[in-house]
């Protein structure tokens, strides 16, 4: 390869399989380097890192639905996604594999996080910077510090203020890279206006009792007049929820853009500290406000482009939800959201981790 070389390397699943915000936000930035005209080697594990379970058909599948070829040698799967040179191999052999990858392109940037990350950064820093992306303030996101990176990424104000950095390593705020909303001239022109698909629609993502399940039972309960639309998230909790009437579940989907469209508020009812939930911008990509808790990096994300209230006053969200003005909101939420379209090279130039002359 030739040119500047920056590497992706986790425990975790290449792109495109996409389970949560860190795996969006990573392939994104991905995405930006390969464009900037970087070569990009993204190398992750088709086995999850939490319990081994074999990934490669959930991997291929996706690959096949988007007419991706790859190729098979031995136990490595490797393939290209959007100018990006993925590989996928077990778990024991990420380690191996990341050696060759350095001894073969000697990049000037990797970047590295989540599960097992600290081990990874502690063999790439001897060659190149390193960058230990916090995608949370977890101690799985926080054990990647233990490499001791060149910089850490803290992808809020909030998660920066959590973190607790070596000597030599410099943390960085690092808001997460996002996309235009899908059909965003389309969508936003009749957003508030009449004839919006369905101007009582609440959306919420990813229903499990950290996320808030317990308080959404209680708001679909209290408010049987309002849709609900949930969509699957880490795992299927569709079972306590079906048999609500004005429930409709939707299977986990990559394509958010038209539930954005038809529905004109988002729940963020989180009981755990969320760092900067994308959820919430790309919501207000759409013009769409959000209601969240009052916890962690969901104020930071919000602004004035929703409310914030305490989890666990039941109250107050019913209040919220009926009486907000989502049409003001929306806006307010868009004008939020919309400056985090941008360039992020330059900011990690700015940091020291890539050549100003190479940020594209």
């Amino acid at each position: 390869m030739t040119g500047p070389t920056v590497v992706f390397a986790w425990r975790r699943t290449p792109p495109p399989l996409l389970i949560g915000g860190a795996e969006v936000s990573q392939q994104l930035l991905a995405e930006e380097f390969a464009r900037a005209g970087w070569q990009v080697i993204y190398l992750g594990s088709h086995e999850a890192p939490w319990n081994g379970s074999a990934q490669f058909g959930h991997l291929r599948s996706h690959l096949q639905a988007h007419g991706t070829e790859w190729e098979e040698t031995g136990k490595e799967v490797r393939y290209r996604w959007n100018d990006v040179h993925c590989r996928a191999v077990p778990q024991d052999r990420v380690e191996k594999a990341l050696r060759e990858v350095l001894a073969e392109v000697r990049p000037e940037l990797l970047v590295t996080s989540q599960e097992g990350a600290a081990d990874i950064a502690a063999l790439a820093r001897r060659s190149s910077r390193v960058a230990g992306w916090l995608h949370s303030v977890s101690a799985n996101s926080h054990d990647v510090l233990h490499g001791s990176p060149h910089v850490a990424l803290a992808t809020s104000r909030f998660v920066a203020g959590r973190t607790q950095t070596p000597a030599g390593t410099q943390t960085v705020v690092f808001y997460p890279p996002f996309a235009p909303a899908e059909g965003d001239a389309c969508l936003l022109a009749g957003r508030g206006e009449p004839g919006h698909l369905d101007a009582d629609g609440i959306l919420m993502v990813n229903p499990i009792p950290a996320k808030g399940s317990a308080l959404l039972h209680q708001l679909i309960t209290r408010l049987p007049s309002r849709r609900f639309t949930l969509v699957e998230g880490w795992w299927d909790t569709a079972r306590e929820f079906t048999g609500y009437l004005n429930v409709r579940w939707v299977p986990r989907t990559y394509a958010m853009g038209p539930l954005y469209a038809a529905n004109d508020l988002l729940l963020v009812p989180s009981q755990v500290e969320d760092a900067f939930p994308r959820v919430i911008v790309e919501a207000g990509l759409h013009g769409v406000p959000t209601v969240g808790s009052a916890r962690g990096g969901i104020p930071e994300a919000v602004g004035d482009g929703g409310v914030t209230l305490h989890p666990d006053d039941v109250d107050a969200w019913v209040h919220v939800i009926e009486s907000a003005d989502r049409p003001y909101l929306g806006t307010q939420a868009r004008t939020r959201a919309v400056p985090l379209i941008r360039p992020c090279l330059p900011e990690l130039a700015a940091a020291g981790l890539i050549p100003a002359a190479a940020d594209g």
